[in-house]
Parts: structure tokens; sequence; C-alpha cells
């Protein structure tokens, strides 16, 4: 299928330069849209927050908690983060570097008291001395060389007895790792740089007025907790954390996380070179999409926006200005992030659902305008074009300024 017969098939996208941008709803439009795309999608429960120049606008939940005892969603329900959890790790790494706690650039080996693998978590890496190439930084914009996860190695399924192996030479590539993060975690922990835990605590949550957020699961969560919802409406439940895993336990609510994401577009608590830093792209992004890692093609898809990875956050260029995003998914989670750096204006959702991804492109849109987010490498399909999810669409061109239009 060439690319013009593709952009028939794709119908409802236009180019963004033929057309002015809409103007960004808020208020009861924005409500309306909301709802309506929550009833098509079949999405229980969504909450959404703005960020205007740095200051928390908009924030309001949508749907239910609970769709058994149409429990309503609010905005102080604790809701899963998944990987948002990284961003907000990555944000107190910046301030261990700021304290002269970490050196981003120093090998993790010398952190530890002995050498990684006599660590029976990754005695895996005995015969794979490439392990001592790995610094924060390195870890932190996922260039790790290891899969997402050790049980999930690339291009194959679930594998119980998966062995962690360095796929390639850290540094050299981006390959999405929730162990890399986690490696950086075990790093801090076992050098007695400090408890993860503690301070995140400290230095974020207690700082940030997030009184409902825990990287492990609290009692008096229960009482006001979302569960989440499979793509065909099962009740998955909520998983109660009882370790904290810096690549995903973070339980949060819309309040609370939209506080953290106001501060870390203003840089609160870092000094405005380590803020700079920390959103400074380290390695462009070449995958035509970011999951399954390490196993799919190139693609120059997304070189017009210069999509890349930074110190625990994506970035791209936007019509509006260097952008920065961070995604939360889960089973029954769906969660994203993004900010424009200039601005200072963020979009906050956080879902129940993991449907609400198939309306993420559409509420961007509706929200930001034409940002030119990399929603296909994302694998945010829309809801109502499923054969975009096919591996025959995977080899079309997706240019990222492609606009989508909602229709009803």
């Amino acid at each position: 299928m060439r690319f013009g017969i593709w952009l028939t098939v794709m119908g409802l996208f236009v180019c963004l330069c033929a057309h002015a941008a809409d103007r960004p709803l808020r208020g009861d439009a924005l409500d309306r849209r909301i709802q309506a795309l929550m009833g098509v999608a079949h999405v229980p429960g969504l909450g959404m927050a703005l960020i205007e120049n740095g200051r928390v606008t908009y924030l309001k939940a949508y749907g239910e908690r609970d769709v058994e005892h149409h429990l309503p969603l609010r905005t102080d329900t604790v809701m899963y983060a998944a990987s948002l959890t990284k961003a907000a790790f990555a944000y107190s790494v910046m301030m261990m570097v700021d304290e002269g706690r970490i050196d981003l650039d120093r090998p993790i080996g010398k952190y530890l008291p002995k050498p990684l693998p006599q660590y029976s978590l990754y005695a895996d890496l005995a015969d794979e001395p490439r392990w001592q190439l790995l610094t924060p930084r390195i870890l932190l914009s996922h260039r790790s060389g290891f899969p997402n996860f050790r049980y999930f190695p690339p291009g194959k399924d679930y594998d119980p007895h998966g062995k962690l192996h360095n796929y390639f030479e850290p540094g050299t590539r981006y390959s999405y790792s929730g162990e890399g993060i986690n490696l950086l975690q075990f790093t801090i922990e076992q050098g007695q740089l400090a408890d993860v835990s503690d301070y995140m605590r400290a230095h974020l949550f207690e700082r940030f007025d997030m009184p409902h957020t825990s990287l492990t699961w609290r009692d008096d969560f229960a009482s006001n907790v979302a569960q989440g919802y499979d793509k065909a409406g099962k009740p998955l439940g909520h998983d109660q954390h009882s370790h904290a895993h810096v690549a995903g336990s973070m339980d949060t609510t819309l309040h609370d996380y939209a506080q953290l994401a106001a501060a870390m577009v203003r840089g609160d608590g870092l000094k405005p070179a380590t803020h700079a830093m920390w959103l400074k792209p380290e390695i462009r992004i070449r995958s035509v999409q970011q999951f399954p890692p390490i196993v799919l093609p190139d693609t120059s898809d997304n070189d017009g926006i210069a999509l890349s990875y930074a110190l625990g956050v994506g970035t791209f260029k936007s019509p509006r200005g260097p952008a920065w995003f961070k995604e939360g998914h889960d089973d029954g989670t769906s969660n994203l992030l993004l900010c424009i750096e200039r601005t200072r204006d963020c979009l906050l959702m956080l879902s129940n659902s993991a449907n609400a991804e198939s309306i993420f492109p559409y509420l961007i849109q509706a929200t930001f305008g034409d940002v030119c987010y990399p929603w296909y490498w994302d694998g945010y399909i829309p809801y109502d074009r499923p054969a975009w999810r096919s591996d025959e669409a995977r080899k079309q061109p997706h240019p990222p300024c492609l606009r989508l239009d909602f229709h009803m």
C-alpha cells in the first residue's frame, strides 16, 4: 500500500499545514467532548488536569471508579500511576544530583559495595561485563540494553524463567526498560545514597502537597480507590504493592500528580541548570513504535519533531516549542503527562481503563490543539480506527503532525 492510498484510508486525517489549529476547548465544551469520547470508547473513569503557566487551572474527574457499585471517580481517588512513577523518580534523582549524592556519569559499579553480578537479583550478568558501562544517565534515558522486563525477552512471549541480558552495548540506542530504572533504584539503595521511598516522600510528596501518594499501598487508600478495567470492561481490581519499585509501584490521585506536574514544569526544587539537564535530549528515538522494545524496525517518521529521550521523560519539538511527556500503562490503567516547556503548560490524564489510550489523541487535540504529539509511536491508536493496529499499518508512514479530526 503506497503512502497516497494510506492517506485515503485514513480518511479523517488532514494535513496540519492546510488547516488552522482549533481553539482549545475549555469549560462545558471540554466536559462534553470528554464525556462523549468516554462513552463511545467505553472508558469507565478518567481524570484530567490542565496546568497553565505552571499553575493548575483545571482539575476534574469523570465517570466511575467502581462500575459494579456505581462509585464516582473523584479528583482525590487513589489511582495507579504505573510508569508515571518513573518521571517522579527521575525528578528526585536530579535533586540528588544537586545535593552532590549522584554523579550521572559515574559507573554504577563505583557506587556498589560489591560487583553487580554478586547480588542474586543480577547474577544473570556474571558473564556479561557490559554492565560495567552502565551509569545513572544511561539508565534514566533507557539506553541500558535491557528488555523492559527480563520475563519478556525481545520478540517472545512471557517467560517466567527469563534471564536478564544486555541486548546491545549500553548507551548506543534507546529501548524502554523498567529493568534499567529499577537497577538505578537498587544502586542508590545498595550504595547507601538514600532510601528511595523515604527520599521521594520527603522531597516530592510532602513538599508538593501530595497527601495520597505513595510507592507502596496504604490501608487508608481502600475507601476511595479506582478499580482497573481491561479493554473488554472486565474489572481487574487494584494491585496493592507491598514493595517500592520506581519503575511503577506508585499510587497517586489526580490532584496529587497535578501538583507534582506543576512543580516539575516550573522546575521547583532544582537549580535551573539541573532542570535544563533533566529535559535535555540524550538519545534520538528511531523505532516505529515504542513497544515491543528492541525488535521493531526504525523509521524516519519522527525526525521532523526530533523525538528523543531525556532523563526519565520523552521529548519532542512541537509547534509551541520543546515538549516533554511521560506515559503510564497497565492492563487496567492509561495515563499521560504532556508538557510544553516554554509556556509551562501541561495536560495530565489518569484513567482506570485500558481503553482510554484510544481517546488520548483526540483529547490532546481538544485541549492543546496541534502539537505534533507522536501518538502512533506511543501506541495511541484511536478507538474508531482499529485497522491501524495491524502489522500492515505499521509498515506505513505515520507523520506525527498529521491532524486527527474528531466527529460524532
